[in-house]
């Protein structure tokens, strides 16, 4: 911390006074807290807090001292909980302005802010960075050199990234989604007898990209619906602030593998020639072309429904890893008892389809989902009794995690639905100016 004076500091939240060295603000658990330590100047200062006294080296933060106290708590001991006689939204609204997340709460706390954000349609999300909302009133009239062109490249990203921050990004959100849906159509088509019934050509012509069929109505909307997303992700990739960042994220990795297939089977084309025994085989360029499947993935970006299964998919996978512990566990249980029930007793009467644990596997698998296709099927007494047990023993197994991924579903709907909203609003206010 280069700003202030003093070994320690003094935070006054709401009247109540804490002391601090200052070595134990720069790893302090809550955000908003920690920033201080990297404040230059009073300017900064002000950014992170409501006002500073320089003598006594005081912050003051007009927030809720006693919800404040029990956030120190959770600091301390590691325990998060609302205060009572306080109401929930009041108090994980001084959470979001510290920098703590619902997940932070306890799990009966997570339970009361879940229903209650259900029952309010309230919506709430994390504090953004100084100068990151546009139409931000804090920071007009700070702007630093250069500011300008941050700005309209600020604009562009949001444009491209966000669909609800402005008409033209809901322009071309709409454009994006129609050439989705034309690709895909053209990709369904295309594996339809009719469709290559007239060119009287096998799938393996079919995969091939040569020159008649980048002329053929199909090859013309496909090169076509490749250029926008090429042009698409280009610019998107120019437009972001960090670089890096751009090309780890899903769906940007999810955009590069849908786009590369197409430009690799040209040059494999181009470079191996139409009548290779790697043309004529036909097999690496068809699944490069059904790698397009990976398109529909890109309605993700325009829609909350997607977005919000991706979020907590990537919240859960503790969840998920133990739901496939459960399921890995029981398969391993009830595979060895079913081949042993109904293959491997000498009853007179041997069940081929239990011939090995493996085999009876997929019948195990099949069972526990629930989904029962009957090509397996026990035919002893033992046999079904252990197949009872193993559909209830799977309803119950698969119904354990589902409360947790149920309610990490519901905050992560909350807090992109609130986004949205948020950028919503914003293109409510450009329309009206």
């Amino acid at each position: 911390m280069n700003f202030g004076r003093g070994p320690s500091v003094v935070l006054n939240v709401g009247g109540t006074r804490y002391s601090f060295s200052r070595e134990v603000l720069k790893d302090f658990p809550l955000r908003r807290v920690s920033r201080l330590h990297g404040c230059l100047s009073e300017q900064d200062v002000l950014e992170v807090c409501d006002d500073y006294d320089r003598e006594r080296n005081e912050y003051f933060f007009d927030r809720h001292s006693e919800a404040f106290g029990f956030i120190m708590l959770y600091v301390r001991h590691g325990h998060l909980r609302f205060v009572p006689h306080m109401c929930e939204l009041s108090f994980y609204n001084e959470m979001i302005y510290w920098g703590l997340e619902g997940s932070h709460l306890d799990y009966c706390c997570q339970r009361r802010l879940d229903d209650r954000m259900s029952e309010t349609c309230t919506y709430y999300a994390a504090e953004e960075p100084p100068g990151e909302s546009a139409g931000g009133l804090e920071g007009k009239g700070r702007r630093p050199p250069g500011a300008e062109g941050g700005k309209w490249l600020e604009r562009m990203r949001r444009t491209f990234e966000e669909p609800t921050s402005s008409v033209a990004a809901q322009v071309l959100a709409t454009v994006s989604i129609l050439f989705v849906i034309v690709s895909m159509v053209v990709l369904c088509a295309s594996t339809l007898p009719e469709w290559r019934a007239p060119e009287n050509r096998s799938v393996e012509e079919q995969s091939r990209y040569t020159a008649e069929s980048v002329r053929e109505p199909s090859g013309i909307i496909e090169a076509i619906c490749i250029g926008w997303f090429t042009a698409e992700c280009i610019v998107r990739f120019i437009v972001s602030k960090n670089k890096c960042e751009f090309v780890r994220r899903p769906l940007n990795i999810i955009d590069l593998l849908a786009i590369t297939p197409y430009y690799i089977s040209v040059l494999m084309t181009v470079f191996t020639g139409e009548n290779s025994q790697l043309q004529r085989a036909g097999v690496t360029l068809r699944v490069l072309r059904m790698m397009r499947i990976f398109w529909v993935i890109k309605l993700a970006r325009h829609f909350i429904g997607l977005q919000t299964l991706g979020l907590t998919l990537k919240r859960c996978y503790r969840e998920m890893v133990m739901l496939l512990v459960f399921i890995c566990v029981a398969m391993a249980i009830f595979s060895a008892l079913s081949q042993l029930l109904e293959n491997g007793l000498d009853l007179g009467t041997k069940n081929k389809d239990y011939a090995s644990i493996p085999a009876a596997c997929w019948w195990v698998i099949i069972s526990m989902t629930t989904v029962g296709y009957g090509d397996m099927c026990p035919i002893t007494v033992p046999g079904r009794i252990l197949g009872g047990i193993c559909v209830v023993s799977g309803i119950v197994l698969l119904a354990l995690p589902i409360t947790f991924i149920y309610h990490s579903f519901v905050q992560c709907y909350h807090e992109l639905k609130f986004r949205s909203a948020r950028y919503s609003r914003s293109l409510s206010a450009e329309f009206l100016n």
